[in-house]
């Protein structure tokens, strides 16, 4: 039986004062493992409330596009290898659970106003976001977890960037920069999205070899330092951290923690 763990960040460049939401992500999805939940429903409970949070850069809180449009991306996958993507959807508060909604559909990505039609047709609620007229912008949210039964997930969520054009996807839809997945780790990124894209982020991050740690240091150390950049991540080992070359506020939960 494996050691049940979750790990939650709420965007670098954040600060301490959005560290309350991420808290109350993590112990939303650690009440879930701890009771024996899966990975699953446990990242995506937790992914939920920081959309739900207008201080953080996802969901209610997603930045306006330079037409003042807020346009929302979300991923989520699993270590048995389903992924479910949305990219530029609008009129949806919580996009994780139209990506989640992807995990055992024939295709794992919609985009823009096809996205938002899929949605109807399941029964997603279709709600305006009012978005956020914060000047900042480059940042996610996203959530890490392992389960009894050592099944891993990764869930993220953006709002994108302020003033960036309609339809600009960074990287956190992105399978291979923005988040990762397989038997062994799970991995999220936030920070400047084309610079994460660009360097495949997560991906490289995953494939190195060494301690958790050592492979988070080596994410980080391919980008200049003035490009803000994070990453969480949880090995089927036990390891579990949230690592940054700037401000992010990020929890840990474990039976330890």
């Amino acid at each position: 039986m494996a050691k049940p763990m979750i790990v939650c960040h709420g965007g670098a460049g954040h600060t301490a004062k959005d560290q309350p939401g991420v808290d109350a992500a993590a112990d939303a999805g650690w009440a879930i493992l701890s009771a024996g939940g899966s990975a699953l429903d446990a990242v995506l409970a937790a992914v939920e409330i920081m959309e739900d949070d207008p201080v953080l850069n996802a969901g209610t809180g997603g930045r306006k596009r330079a037409d003042g449009s807020v346009q929302l991306d979300a991923a989520v996958a699993t270590s048995d290898g389903r992924l479910g993507s949305i990219m530029a959807i609008e009129d949806t508060p919580n996009p994780i659970h139209v990506a989640a909604g992807l995990l055992d559909q024939p295709f794992h990505i919609l985009v823009g106003q096809g996205a938002r039609d899929w949605a109807d047709a399941q029964g997603y609620p279709n709600a305006k976001v009012e978005g956020s007229d914060s000047p900042s912008g480059n940042d996610t949210v996203g959530c890490v977890a392992i389960d009894e039964k050592g099944s891993m997930a990764v869930a993220t969520s953006t709002g994108g960037c302020t003033g960036r054009p309609r339809g600009r996807v960074g990287d956190t839809p992105l399978w291979g920069p923005g988040l990762w997945i397989d038997e062994g780790i799970a991995l999220a990124a936030t920070g400047i999205g084309e610079e994460i894209t660009i360097k495949m982020l997560c991906h490289r991050v995953a494939i190195q070899t060494g301690t958790l740690q050592q492979r988070l240091e080596y994410g980080l150390s391919l980008f200049d330092p003035t490009i803000e950049v994070g990453l969480i991540g949880i090995t089927v080992n036990g390891e579990g951290q949230g690592l940054a070359n700037t401000k992010m506020p990020w929890a840990i939960r474990s039976a330890n923690q």
